[in-house]
């Protein structure tokens, strides 16, 4: 497949300022250096703990917050460096689902406006009754009833509302919608419905999404690739299957051995993790895991791992040595 968006060594850092006369004093490394690629109609899953700086690589990407350093090639355009002037291109091709379905929609506009709203400013509709039939299409792709059009959001629940808000992102045609945490704030039973529509709409329309999240059990069943973060930076990236099966940093094992199971009486190699994460402000030397990792010696301590392969399309960021796939329990021998 075809890489539809290509990100090569982002970084977002936000100046601190302070003092007398109100200078930088520090810099969070909110994203610092985060490299992957998205074929078109592909899942890539973007995941880790709140603050590992996830979300701001979805915004980065977008351009609602300037990247420091870095660039974001979208089909082979690089887009990261483009005059605001220029952005509505990009707008149209990338659309994006927030985290809240509550907040995200204006609650003193109808369905119907909010969804004509994209169709307007990009020229893709001629007069009302065009609106209304496009209005209506999207509706039905959502599996909304077209008549909920004439409705205002506070009418919906919150499901519905991320239905709507998937059906803003669908509106201009978009190639690549950015999902994040488009199902955190939902009940069980309704993350599952809105994981099967994505799923459908991406089979239907050959959308790629990058999908932000935190949790690993809905991404097993959406996703096709994983880049696990910790603290601003990408520490393992591979496939659904091998991620899950296995995977290699000590840190993406705590998240999988964290993650629940239907019995909770069932035989687990569970990971602990002590300590705090680290400040984005100050970083740890070395590998940024070590302050947390059972299994870290010397050469963590002073010397950053780089992603490098550790099998076909496999890639980890850390400088233990054992086989993917080895039993967690081995990882002290290495």
């Amino acid at each position: 497949m075809s890489k539809l968006l290509e990100v090569n060594d982002l970084k977002k850092h936000f100046p601190i300022h302070g003092g007398l006369f109100g200078g930088v004093t520090a810099n969070v490394y909110a994203v610092d250096g985060v490299s992957f690629d998205i074929a078109k109609g592909e899942t890539l899953s973007l995941v880790g703990e709140s603050g590992c700086g996830k979300s701001t690589v979805g915004k980065a990407i977008l351009r609602l917050i300037e990247p420091t350093a870095g660039q974001v090639v979208l089909d082979g355009e690089r887009i990261d460096n483009i005059p605001l002037s220029q952005l509505r291109k990009l707008r149209r091709r990338i659309q994006v689902v927030f985290q809240d379905p509550f907040s995200s929609l204006n609650p003193r506009m109808r369905v119907r406006d909010i969804l004509a709203e994209p169709l307007i400013n990009f020229g893709l509709a001629k007069g009302g009754s065009d609106i209304d039939d496009k209005v209506a299409a999207l509706m039905d792709k959502v599996r909304l009833p077209r008549d909920a059009m004439r409705r205002f959001p506070h009418e919906f629940s919150g499901g519905q509302r991320q239905r709507i808000g998937i059906a803003r992102a669908l509106a201009p045609g978009a190639d690549l919608i950015i999902c994040d945490e488009a199902v955190s704030a939902l009940d069980v039973s309704v993350k599952a419905q809105i994981v099967n529509l994505l799923s459908d709409l991406q089979d239907e329309l050959g959308l790629a999404l990058l999908f932000i999240s935190h949790d690993l059990a809905i991404v097993e069943h959406l996703t096709h690739r994983v880049a696990v973060m910790y603290l601003g930076r990408i520490v393992e990236l591979t496939d659904r299957r091998t991620l899950f099966s296995k995977s290699h940093h000590p840190y993406t094992r705590a998240l999988l051995s964290a993650v629940p199971v239907p019995d909770p009486d069932a035989p687990r190699n569970r990971v602990i993790l002590t300590g705090d994460v680290p400040s984005p402000i100050n970083p740890p030397s070395g590998c940024r895991f070590h302050t947390r990792c059972p299994f870290a010696f010397d050469r963590c301590r002073t010397e950053e791992p780089q992603l490098r392969s550790v099998g076909t399309g496999h890639q980890t960021a850390c400088h233990l040595e054992h086989a993917p796939g080895e039993p967690i329990a081995a990882m002290a021998m290495a």
